[in-house]
């Protein structure tokens, strides 16, 4: 089975269940390692899918009628200058980051709200990171994150996938 069909199979399985499904269930039945369910997932909410990771396991989240489009974008960076390139690139685009979330071994998803829209709140949080001396969420899993991204248009958000890749910071 190649990755596309797999993928196709584990958002059947998630959608099938009134359940969470833990990564470890997952992994079992599509005889692959949680890693790869973790990668899988984060390809179906790269291309839009809204899965929530709970302490229990995944849960797809229904559509919300009249929201704008919501795309999740991978990435992963190691350096406050290139937070700072990744956050421009989203909103210069016209995209609005939601929310930044790690998925951490033991803890499972953690999601911190952002709502940046404008270059001077990609400035004040870095500020804010600089003056409290805390790290970015992403550094407790060595740089790789997500983005859930809101735009006009799947269109917009297209054009902002493309400027994360070019920028080196999208994983794909």
């Amino acid at each position: 089975m190649d990755g596309k069909q797999r993928r196709e199979r584990l958002l059947g399985i998630i959608a099938s269940s009134a359940e969470p499904v833990t990564g470890a269930a997952l992994a079992a039945a599509l005889e692959v390692s949680r890693q790869v369910i973790v990668s899988d997932v984060a390809l179906l909410r790269s291309s839009g899918i809204q899965i929530l990771a709970t302490p229990g396991g995944y849960l797809l989240l229904p559509a919300t009628p009249g929201r704008k489009p919501t795309r999740v974008f991978s990435c992963r960076h190691d350096s406050m200058d290139a937070v700072r390139q990744e956050l421009l690139t989203i909103i210069e685009a016209g995209g609005k980051v939601r929310n930044v979330i790690v998925d951490h071994p033991v803890y499972g998803e953690i999601t911190g709200e952002l709502m940046i829209s404008k270059p001077s709140e990609v400035e004040r949080f870095l500020e804010k990171l600089e003056q409290t001396e805390a790290e970015p969420l992403s550094a407790v899993t060595h740089g790789m994150h997500y983005h859930s991204v809101e735009a006009d248009s799947e269109e917009l958000l297209d054009q902002i996938e493309e400027g994360l890749r070019q920028i080196g910071v999208l994983q794909e």
